[in-house]
C-alpha cells in the first residue's frame, strides 16, 4: 500500500528530508524511506539498528546525530515507534541527554485492532507475546481471559506469525465461550482482515488461515 494512503503528509514530509535513522530493521527500512522518494540520495542516509538484540549500553552512541544538533528519526518495523517495539530504549535515552522528542502519527497495527475491535477502548492490556511452550501459553491465556470476564478491561496480544495457527487453536482452547476475540489481520494491507465472534461461535466457524500473516488478537466482553 502507498506511503500516503497510511501516512499523513507531514510525517512523509519529516522522513524525506531526514540524513539519520535508527531502526529496527535496515533493509525494510531503506525501502520503506526509498519509497517515500527521499529527499536524500538513498546510499548517503545513515540507518543505524535498535533492535531486540541491541545491547542497552550502545543506545546512547545511537543518538550521537541528535547530539550534534542534526535531526534524528527513529523508524520502526511495528509503524509506530515505541509501541510494541524496541525503540522506546532511545527515546527514554534522548529524553535524559534532554533532546527534543517530536512524535510522528504511524500506523500502529495493535491500536487499529483496538478501534476495529468494538471493544473497550477505555481501559485495555497489551501483553506482547505470550509463552510459545504448549503448557504456558494455555495457563497466560486462561489468566487474560479471568482478567476479562472480572475487570472488562479489553485484552491484547500477539505471535509472531509463523505461530498465528498455534495461538489461535490454544485461545480456543483456553477462553471462556462466552469471550468476544476479534483476530486483525495484515492491517493496512490489501489482504486485510477483522473478524470478531464469541470464542463459542470461533470454535463452530471454519478456520481463519493466519499463517505468516501479521495478526493481533484481542479479547473483550462488549
Amino acid at each position: 500500500m502507498p506511503p500516503a494512503e497510511v501516512l499523513p503528509q507531514r510525517t512523509i514530509d519529516v522522513a524525506r528530508a531526514l540524513k539519520h535513522f535508527v531502526v529496527e530493521t535496515p533493509k525494510a527500512a531503506r525501502q520503506f524511506i526509498k519509497s517515500l522518494q527521499s529527499e536524500q540520495p538513498i546510499q548517503s542516509i545513515d540507518f543505524a539498528t535498535l533492535d531486540v538484540n541491541t545491547l542497552p549500553k550502545r543506545v546512547p552512541q545511537l543518538l550521537q546525530p541528535a547530539l550534534n544538533g542534526e535531526d534524528l528519526g527513529l523508524l520502526s518495523d511495528a509503524g509506530c515507534p515505541g509501541v510494541a517495539d524496541p525503540g522506546a530504549l532511545l527515546v527514554a535515552a534522548a529524553h535524559r541527554a534532554g533532546v527534543r522528542v517530536v512524535p510522528l502519527v504511524g500506523p500502529s497495527a495493535v491500536l487499529l485492532a483496538l478501534m476495529a475491535a468494538g471493544m473497550n477502548g477505555q481501559q485495555f492490556a497489551f501483553h506482547g507475546y505470550l509463552p510459545v511452550a504448549p503448557e504456558a501459553r494455555i495457563k497466560a491465556l486462561k489468566a487474560i481471559d479471568d482478567a476479562v470476564a472480572r475487570s472488562g478491561v479489553t485484552q491484547i496480544y500477539i505471535e509472531t506469525p509463523y505461530r498465528n495457527d498455534a495461538l489461535l487453536a490454544a485461545t480456543l482452547t483456553a477462553c471462556r465461550a462466552t469471550t468476544q476475540l476479534c483476530v486483525a489481520a495484515d492491517l493496512t494491507l490489501p489482504a486485510e482482515q477483522v473478524i470478531r465472534r464469541p470464542i463459542a461461535q470461533w470454535r463452530e466457524a471454519a478456520r481463519t488461515e493466519l499463517s505468516r500473516r501479521p495478526a493481533i488478537f484481542v479479547l473483550g466482553t462488549i
